[in-house]
């Protein structure tokens, strides 16, 4: 049986666009009606939502007959939650707060088998199919795509020596940590962290790694987008309903 292949991780590679939808709802139908709608990819959030590992389950369940390809956020850029997650079944992770390129080595050991890295082998888990995939341990790590979100002073700081490190796919901007931790809480449309932002992507870009973005306003998407942003997450499943049921509640009121 052949390995799934990291469509996601190729295009990237591709430097094509791939446009995203954030998944927190914890909802596996909210997951799988989203798969359908025709994003490049999803993001599983762990971190800000209510989903364990058994939902993480489910959630891969529900995305599995689609093309759209699913992403993992993990509540801590730790070695045994990554570990988890891809004997899960997962091939992507985006991971939290990474501060320092120290940290990004370190992420990207626990995704790789030895001698390449520190991740614990298991020859029967969801991921090579129970045992299934011809040559599994000789194809996982070339399929394991590892993003890193820069959502503070300190990574920003960092930033350069974090996209040089060998096993890192992309760096993923985290709007709102980082405009918190430049002084603008919940204000990152402030020009200083603009700039920053701006800045980070063209850096992640210089690195020769994807940069990627948080962006549900239709026009900062696309503002990104042209500014060399390869993977922008446009939507969430919370924002699409919140925002949809209460146009149509208003229509009716009006």
């Amino acid at each position: 049986m052949e390995i799934p292949r990291n469509t996601l991780k190729a295009a990237l590679a591709r430097g094509q666009t791939q446009i995203g939808c954030w998944l927190s709802m914890a909802s596996p139908a909210a997951t799988e009606i989203c798969a359908g709608a025709g994003y490049d990819w999803l993001l599983i959030d762990m971190e800000h939502a209510p989903n364990d590992l058994p939902d993480l389950h489910r959630h891969l369940l529900a995305a599995s007959a689609y093309p759209a390809h699913p992403v993992v956020r993990p509540p801590v850029h730790d070695p045994i939650w990554i570990k988890r997650l891809l004997d899960i079944g997962a091939q992507t992770l985006l991971l939290p707060m990474i501060e320092s390129a120290q940290a990004a080595r370190e992420a990207v050991a626990a995704s790789r088998y030895p001698p390449r890295g520190s991740r614990g082998v298991s020859t029967n888990s969801r991921a090579n199919r129970y045992g299934r995939v011809d040559d599994w341990f000789g194809q996982a790590d070339g399929e394991t795509c590892v993003l890193v979100q820069i959502e503070s002073r300190a990574g920003v700081e960092a930033l350069d020596a974090i996209a040089a490190t060998d096993g890192i796919d992309g760096v993923f901007i985290g709007p709102q940590d980082l405009a918190a931790s430049y002084g603008h809480l919940g204000d990152p449309a402030a020009p200083e962290v603009q700039a920053v932002m701006a800045d980070v992507v063209a850096r992640v870009r210089a690195a020769g790694k994807a940069a990627g973005i948080l962006a549900f306003a239709e026009a900062d998407a696309k503002r990104w987008i042209a500014a060399g942003a390869t993977f922008v997450a446009v939507t969430s499943d919370q924002f699409l309903l919140s925002r949809e049921s209460a146009a149509v509640a208003r229509r009716f009121r009006d």
